[in-house]
């Protein structure tokens, strides 16, 4: 699907890769309804936007709290008349820390954002999108995803659902006019541990000295895997790369990411 004159939502729209999606479909002709939990941040995102007029238009909602998605698509319509696609782009990370160290409180809030939210706007929204003569779905699985990461179990465990349920409902939906593509991003850089309430930062020494892909280069990426009709899209050399390596040999793959991520974790 072409993104040009297209009616795009964007959930996580105020940073990182929803910032930069917003931008990059703008910059495309698309018309954008951006959606965050953060008001500050997502009237940055509309400064930004300002330059493409009134293409661009901000809703502040928490993708968890399905009453008020539900009532999100109609305030879309009303706001452009139509919607032609999703990219569910929100989400957190968990704290860094074991699996037998999280409160359930955590784990709850790690998975009510990152699959619930996802599908509940899935929900939300397909039934509009299936009644226009082509849309497009993109949710944001990531690398974690297909490859566990220690201190992130709970994360790549809701990354994973996102994957699976992307995978099951491109399925479902190959016989209509509504593409759906799955994304998984691996290291990029963003804002996302301060927005998921963590303080300290990643650095990419840490990390295995990955260095992290720009948003807005990924933005560009996900942005053409929608008009390329892309079923996976894999965002960043690393995330191509652990997708090979993980298929190969699921557990040296798993060790390799472990040995990465151990100056992470807590002793």
């Amino acid at each position: 699907m072409k993104v040009h004159n297209k009616v795009i939502v964007v959930t996580g729209a105020g940073s990182g890769i929803g910032r930069e999606l917003v931008l990059r479909l703008l910059s495309k002709g698309a018309l954008v309804a951006g959606v965050d939990l953060n008001s500050g941040s997502l009237g940055e995102t509309a400064v930004l936007a300002a330059r493409y007029a009134s293409a661009f238009g901000g809703f502040v909602l928490n993708v968890a709290d399905r009453p008020a998605v539900d009532a999100l698509p109609a305030q879309v319509l009303a706001r452009f008349g139509r919607v032609d696609g999703v990219i569910n782009n929100a989400g957190i990370i968990q704290p860094f820390s074991r699996l037998n160290e999280l409160d359930y409180s955590t784990i709850e809030r790690v998975m009510n954002v990152n699959f619930y939210g996802t599908l509940f706007v899935t929900k939300a929204f397909l039934p509009h999108l299936l009644k226009r003569p082509e849309a497009h779905i993109v949710n944001l699985s990531s690398m974690g995803g297909f490859v566990p990461v220690p201190g992130q179990t709970i994360y790549c465990a809701a990354k994973a659902a996102v994957k699976l349920m992307t995978e099951g409902l491109a399925a479902e939906l190959a016989h209509t006019k509504v593409r759906v593509t799955v994304a998984c991003p691996g290291a990029v850089a963003s804002n996302i541990r301060a927005n998921s309430g963590l303080k300290s930062p990643i650095t990419h020494e840490a990390n295995g000295n990955a260095k992290a892909l720009p948003a807005s280069k990924a933005a560009e990426i996900i942005v053409r895997g929608i008009e390329d009709h892309a079923h996976h899209v894999f965002v960043g050399k690393d995330a191509i790369l652990m997708d090979k390596f993980y298929r190969l040999s699921p557990a040296l793959a798993a060790r390799t990411i472990a040995k990465k991520m151990r100056a992470l974790l807590p002793d």
